[in-house]
């Protein structure tokens, strides 16, 4: 695994804005960096990313079949009893999944080590799916890498291909929060892949959702909504004031209801429960457990819906803190083993593995100055070499 210097695309910022990608720069801070780019084996890519991914997932699946039988799990994931049910009946319906992106640490070397499983509504998706794939092509057109330099990234084939599983006589809609750039470019990519793979769709903000006389949800037209793709976390969702009309409402959901056990943090201390000393996870306790003084190398405290790093305190042995403001927190916390990202060229990298369909098929790389990834840490391409 190398970091490697390389001229940007003179055009790059024109393509981006021709095929839509307005979020590749954020307060003024370039989101999209090709001025370097990552180069991987393809044994570290099949052997250290790959196969513990998919060795991940199939232990995640165990831990939401154990979650939603154990009624004192689902509390101290702080998941609002109202809705266990509803997420125990989705999980035995065995709803598929669309996707998620679980987040790395790997130097290129060691064990890769899970820092957290984004398992509900994962951006860096288009990126990932589509415009580093283009960088490859024409980098390997500019001499950039090597003209057989490849790439990990079958994420769009295998979009399009659950869209086409999906019930070809549904109607999808998509929904995201309205003012938010990335989450809307996220949703266009995902609604354009459903529509390459032959579904009807549209998109209606989630602000514009209503109720009708019958309890079901409706969207600006006044369309019963039937399938929904909404990139808005469900734990926000049983929050909302109208939450309590989602079990009822007949909707076919897009992260399934038991998605919410896999978008927890408290999924970490679980699989270390389950799975103690696998050479992929690293130690993990709810904030409290007394075996949490095991943790003696330092640790990170994380709340138990926090995203995109918010939150996030970072405690070293010496008893030094680092921390990260935002909302959450009141919904509990829980420790891992501090284990720090590495750094290339003083710049802390994590490795986002993502999944389709419970497959592992891509990767995405994102780095920043500090050592949390927040959501403005930039994206970097990548490529196979070797």
């Amino acid at each position: 695994m190398l970091r490697v210097s390389s001229p940007e695309r003179q055009d790059w910022r024109a393509q981006a804005a021709a095929l839509g990608f307005h979020f590749h720069t954020i307060a003024g801070e370039p989101y999209w960096d090709e001025r370097a780019h990552y180069r991987f084996t393809l044994r570290q890519i099949e052997d250290d990313i790959e196969a513990p991914t998919a060795e991940i997932e199939a232990m995640c699946l165990e831990v939401v079949d154990r979650a939603v039988r154990d009624e004192a799990l689902l509390r101290q994931l702080a998941i609002p009893e109202p809705f266990w049910d509803f997420i125990a009946q989705s999980w035995y319906r065995r709803e598929p999944p669309l996707y998620g992106r679980m987040d790395f640490a790997y130097d290129g070397r060691g064990p890769a080590k899970l820092y957290e499983y984004n398992a509900d509504t994962p951006t860096s998706l288009y990126e990932s799916a589509f415009f580093q794939w283009l960088w490859l092509e024409q980098a390997r057109v500019f001499g950039r890498v090597p003209k057989d330099a490849d790439q990990y990234n079958a994420i769009q084939e295998a979009l399009i291909a659950a869209f086409e599983a999906f019930d070809p006589g549904c109607y999808l809609h998509f929904s995201s929060t309205e003012g938010h750039d990335e989450d809307r470019g996220t949703v266009a990519y995902l609604e354009d892949c459903a529509r390459q793979a032959g579904l009807a769709t549209d998109y209606v903000p989630l602000e514009r959702i209503g109720i009708d006389a019958r309890g079901r949800f409706s969207d600006a037209n006044d369309y019963v909504i039937e399938a929904l793709f909404k990139l808005y976390p469900w734990e926000q969702v049983f929050e909302d004031r109208f939450g309590e009309y989602v079990p009822k409402a007949g909707v076919r959901w897009l992260e399934p209801p038991w998605k919410a056990v896999l978008s927890n943090k408290g999924l970490l201390p679980l699989l270390w429960q389950m799975f103690p000393g696998h050479p992929n996870l690293l130690p993990a306790y709810f904030d409290g457990d007394p075996a949490a003084s095991a943790l003696t190398g330092g640790y990170v405290r994380k709340p138990l819906f926090s995203r995109e790093g918010a939150n996030v305190e970072w405690v070293e042995p010496d008893g030094r803190r680092y921390a990260v403001d935002g909302p959450y927190g009141a919904e509990g916390h829980i420790l891992q083993a501090l284990h720090k990202l590495p750094a290339f060229a003083g710049q802390h990298t994590v490795v986002g593995s993502w999944v389709v369909r419970g497959e592992p098929v891509g990767l995405g790389i994102r780095e920043d100055a500090t050592p949390v990834t927040r959501d403005t840490s930039r994206f970097l391409p990548h490529a196979i070499v070797g």
